[in-house]
Protein backbone atom coordinates (compact mmCIF):
# COMPACT_ATOMS: atom_id res chain seq x y z
CA UNK A 1 0.00 0.00 0.00
CA UNK A 2 1.59 3.63 -1.16
CA UNK A 3 1.35 6.13 1.39
CA UNK A 4 2.35 9.18 1.79
CA UNK A 5 6.33 10.09 0.64
CA UNK A 6 8.30 10.55 3.85
CA UNK A 7 9.95 13.92 3.22
CA UNK A 8 13.07 12.26 2.86
CA UNK A 9 11.77 9.98 -0.24
CA UNK A 10 10.66 13.33 -2.15
CA UNK A 11 14.40 15.33 -1.60
CA UNK A 12 16.13 14.84 -5.36
CA UNK A 13 19.86 15.36 -6.30
CA UNK A 14 19.93 16.66 -9.46
CA UNK A 15 23.53 17.10 -10.12
CA UNK A 16 23.77 21.08 -10.02
CA UNK A 17 26.23 22.16 -7.03
CA UNK A 18 23.90 24.40 -5.37
CA UNK A 19 23.24 25.50 -2.05
CA UNK A 20 19.79 25.02 -0.49
CA UNK A 21 20.04 25.24 2.71
CA UNK A 22 17.64 27.45 4.35
CA UNK A 23 17.43 29.19 7.70
CA UNK A 24 14.81 26.92 9.25
CA UNK A 25 14.25 29.61 12.07
CA UNK A 26 13.25 32.36 9.63
CA UNK A 27 12.62 30.99 6.46
CA UNK A 28 14.17 33.79 4.74
CA UNK A 29 17.37 32.74 3.26
CA UNK A 30 17.64 31.98 -0.25
CA UNK A 31 20.71 31.00 -2.17
CA UNK A 32 23.04 33.74 -4.14
CA UNK A 33 21.32 32.00 -7.51
CA UNK A 34 17.99 32.88 -6.54
CA UNK A 35 18.46 36.31 -5.26
CA UNK A 36 20.61 37.21 -8.16
CA UNK A 37 17.06 36.33 -10.56
CA UNK A 38 15.49 38.89 -8.26
CA UNK A 39 18.59 41.63 -8.58
CA UNK A 40 17.96 40.95 -12.28
CA UNK A 41 14.54 41.28 -11.88
CA UNK A 42 14.60 44.51 -10.29
CA UNK A 43 17.68 46.06 -12.27
CA UNK A 44 15.32 45.23 -15.34
CA UNK A 45 12.53 47.81 -14.11
CA UNK A 46 15.09 50.48 -12.81
CA UNK A 47 15.88 50.27 -16.50
CA UNK A 48 12.61 50.39 -17.87
CA UNK A 49 14.09 46.84 -20.28
CA UNK A 50 10.83 44.75 -21.28
CA UNK A 51 13.34 42.35 -22.99
CA UNK A 52 14.99 42.00 -19.32
CA UNK A 53 11.92 41.45 -17.31
CA UNK A 54 10.97 39.23 -19.60
CA UNK A 55 14.16 37.20 -19.58
CA UNK A 56 13.42 36.24 -15.59
CA UNK A 57 10.28 33.84 -16.55
CA UNK A 58 10.05 30.72 -17.48
CA UNK A 59 7.10 29.85 -20.22
CA UNK A 60 4.41 29.50 -19.43
CA UNK A 61 3.52 31.31 -16.59
CA UNK A 62 0.91 32.66 -14.40
CA UNK A 63 0.30 35.98 -13.01
CA UNK A 64 -1.97 36.49 -10.22
CA UNK A 65 -3.54 39.56 -9.82
CA UNK A 66 -6.64 41.51 -9.02
CA UNK A 67 -8.05 38.55 -8.25
CA UNK A 68 -7.82 37.07 -11.92
CA UNK A 69 -4.71 34.12 -13.04
CA UNK A 70 -3.36 35.30 -16.55
CA UNK A 71 -1.51 32.80 -18.28
CA UNK A 72 1.06 34.02 -20.61
CA UNK A 73 2.79 31.13 -23.19
CA UNK A 74 5.11 33.07 -24.09
CA UNK A 75 7.22 36.22 -24.18
CA UNK A 76 5.50 37.95 -26.53
CA UNK A 77 2.05 37.63 -24.87
CA UNK A 78 4.14 38.45 -21.55
CA UNK A 79 5.63 41.63 -23.12
CA UNK A 80 2.91 43.50 -23.99
CA UNK A 81 1.71 42.86 -20.17
CA UNK A 82 5.44 44.80 -19.23
CA UNK A 83 5.19 47.54 -21.74
CA UNK A 84 1.71 48.44 -19.97
CA UNK A 85 2.81 47.99 -16.34
CA UNK A 86 5.93 50.19 -17.25
CA UNK A 87 4.44 53.12 -18.96
CA UNK A 88 2.15 53.14 -15.80
CA UNK A 89 5.42 53.40 -13.23
CA UNK A 90 6.72 55.57 -15.44
CA UNK A 91 3.53 57.73 -15.68
CA UNK A 92 3.27 57.77 -11.61
CA UNK A 93 7.41 58.68 -11.34
CA UNK A 94 8.79 55.51 -10.51
CA UNK A 95 12.66 55.27 -10.85
CA UNK A 96 13.55 52.81 -9.16
CA UNK A 97 12.97 49.43 -7.07
CA UNK A 98 13.99 47.96 -4.27
CA UNK A 99 12.84 44.62 -2.06
CA UNK A 100 12.81 42.61 1.40
CA UNK A 101 13.23 39.03 1.59
CA UNK A 102 9.73 38.18 3.89
CA UNK A 103 10.05 34.25 3.13
CA UNK A 104 11.58 31.77 0.96
CA UNK A 105 12.61 28.16 0.45
CA UNK A 106 14.73 26.14 -2.07
CA UNK A 107 13.99 22.49 -2.70
CA UNK A 108 15.71 20.39 -5.35
CA UNK A 109 14.83 22.78 -8.78
CA UNK A 110 11.87 24.50 -7.22
CA UNK A 111 11.30 27.74 -5.02
CA UNK A 112 9.46 29.97 -3.48
CA UNK A 113 9.91 33.32 -1.80
CA UNK A 114 7.98 35.98 -0.84
CA UNK A 115 9.11 39.99 -1.21
CA UNK A 116 7.98 43.09 0.05
CA UNK A 117 8.55 45.83 -2.71
CA UNK A 118 8.90 49.49 -2.73
CA UNK A 119 8.82 51.62 -5.83
CA UNK A 120 10.03 55.17 -5.48
CA UNK A 121 10.62 58.20 -6.94
CA UNK A 122 13.49 60.51 -8.10
CA UNK A 123 13.48 61.80 -4.42
CA UNK A 124 13.36 58.37 -2.76
CA UNK A 125 10.14 59.02 -1.90
CA UNK A 126 8.03 55.47 -1.88
CA UNK A 127 5.40 55.96 -4.94
CA UNK A 128 4.05 52.32 -4.84
CA UNK A 129 4.37 49.55 -1.81
CA UNK A 130 3.14 45.65 -2.15
CA UNK A 131 4.24 42.49 -1.62
CA UNK A 132 4.09 39.36 -4.16
CA UNK A 133 4.73 35.47 -3.78
CA UNK A 134 7.03 33.95 -6.22
CA UNK A 135 7.18 30.42 -7.81
CA UNK A 136 10.44 29.51 -9.35
CA UNK A 137 11.50 26.85 -11.58
CA UNK A 138 15.45 25.99 -12.52
CA UNK A 139 15.94 25.10 -15.89
CA UNK A 140 19.14 23.58 -15.74
CA UNK A 141 20.91 26.90 -16.35
CA UNK A 142 19.09 29.43 -13.99
CA UNK A 143 16.03 30.37 -12.01
CA UNK A 144 12.85 31.32 -13.83
CA UNK A 145 10.20 32.97 -12.34
CA UNK A 146 7.12 30.27 -13.26
CA UNK A 147 4.32 32.11 -10.94
CA UNK A 148 3.63 35.26 -9.54
CA UNK A 149 0.62 36.00 -7.18
CA UNK A 150 0.50 39.52 -6.22
CA UNK A 151 -1.30 40.31 -2.99
CA UNK A 152 -4.10 42.81 -3.15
Amino acid sequence: MAGRPREADMTQDNGADRDTDVDAGTGTELEPAVLDLFDDYRAAFDDFDADAVADCFAYPNVIWQFGKGNVFADDEELLENIEKLLAALDKEGVVASDYEVLAGYVGGDTAVATLSWTQSDAQGEPVIEFTCHYHLLYDGDTWRIAMIVNEP
